[in-house]
């Protein structure tokens, strides 16, 4: 194979892997919107962490753990993975994923968007990228009004759903009146 070619195919497993991991890492952000324990764990290693606060917690435990400290506090969230660096070396990744998080308190007056970053090592085995320990920071939060989701404005939108019921499960997705509503 000539030196092209050789230097091709380096940069195009590269970037699949960069892919596969910022993938990985967005999937798990999604699960856990959706209380999706089974997908949760089909992002994490068994022998994986996750240090949330002063909390730390192992696989298997991790998901239902945390969809109820979820559950016990919130309506619903929303984790939104904006900046991500991804340093490889072989089949680690060293990963720091800003996240934007919104927290629908459970008075359904109040949400909370807090501002942090996830500083996650990624093993791959076999050819599969998953997360082998995550690291929470909180930067800060704002607290606001949440009740303009009751308003007109937002009358008849999908309201998200804390199970597989959530429409992103739905396949084909077909636009339609159906569907739980605000």
């Amino acid at each position: 194979m000539d030196q092209d070619m050789e230097e091709l195919l380096r940069t195009v497993r590269y970037l699949k892997d960069r892919q596969d991991i910022l993938d990985c890492i967005q999937r798990e952000s999604r699960a856990r919107d959706r209380q999706d324990s089974e997908q949760i764990a089909s992002c994490w290693w068994e022998d994986g962490v996750d240090e949330h606060g002063s909390v730390i917690t192992g696989m298997p435990d991790y998901p239902e753990k945390a969809n109820l400290g979820h559950r016990m506090n919130f309506n619903m969230t929303s984790h939104n993975i904006t900046n991500h660096l991804c340093e490889l070396d072989g089949d680690t990744a060293y990963c720091e994923s800003y996240v934007v998080g919104g927290l629908f308190w459970l008075n359904g007056k109040t949400t909370t968007i807090a501002f942090g970053r996830y500083l996650d090592q990624l093993e791959k085995r076999n050819g599969e990228w998953r997360m082998l320990t995550r690291r929470c920071t909180i930067e800060m939060t704002a607290d606001t009004d949440a009740t303009w989701v009751y308003s007109q404005n937002i009358k008849g939108f999908l309201k998200s759903q804390w199970s597989k019921d959530d429409p992103s499960y739905e396949r084909p997705i077909v636009a339609s009146r159906d569907g739980v509503r605000w």
